[in-house]
């Protein structure tokens, strides 16, 4: 696991765009504000492109690049086509399966179940109804929380951009897959519970 996973505040800032279908962001270190990693969906296809303007958006499928500004990837995230129920999949810097999300059937503010590789409970995600704060929770142990921060009226009224901050528990161990799988959790949630 790279080092910058390690890191237990992130700051995440969608890119601003007025007609986007992909979703881009990038992850900052809260302390300097220097781009540590960045969040990338790239070569969407044509029909894809045209279902992400529709109402049809949250069923679209993904696939998510996390890298560090030279290029090196840290992270996949990739879902197919939704229809009801989304399932996600995680995978490595090797492009290896190490777990995924699972979202539930009847959530109010949403909520979806984060696996291991063998399909074993981490933690949940666990969501509000009146607005956008997440917690990550296992065995009623807070591993992390994700609050949205306001980019300010003008920002908000006219792109879809979303900023995040996610705070990871130092209870959660700097090695544990737990920290890959939040900070994928985090870059889907819009994709997944909100659009």
């Amino acid at each position: 696991m790279h080092d910058l996973l390690k890191n237990n505040v992130f700051l995440i800032k969608e890119h601003v765009g007025m007609f986007k279908a992909a979703n881009n962001y990038d992850i900052h270190d809260p302390a300097s504000g220097e781009v540590i990693m960045e969040c990338r969906e790239e070569g969407l296809g044509f029909l894809t492109k045209l279902f992400r303007f529709s109402k049809y958006k949250r069923m679209t499928p993904f696939d998510i690049s996390i890298r560090t500004p030279d290029g090196q990837q840290l992270l996949r995230i990739t879902r197919g086509i939704s229809i009801f129920l989304s399932t996600v999949q995680v995978l490595d810097e090797k492009d290896q399966y190490i777990g995924g999300f699972k979202q539930k059937l009847f959530s109010i503010g949403g909520s979806f179940a984060v696996l291991d590789a063998d399909g074993s409970p981490v933690c949940q995600l666990q969501g509000k109804w009146t607005g956008w704060d997440f917690r990550f929770i296992a065995d009623k142990t807070e591993f992390a929380q994700v609050s949205k921060e306001w980019a300010g009226i003008g920002k908000e009224m006219f792109t879809s951009a979303d900023n995040y901050a996610l705070a990871i528990s130092e209870a959660v161990p700097a090695d544990h897959v737990a920290r890959q799988l939040i900070l994928a959790a985090v870059m889907c949630i819009d994709m997944v519970l909100k659009e």
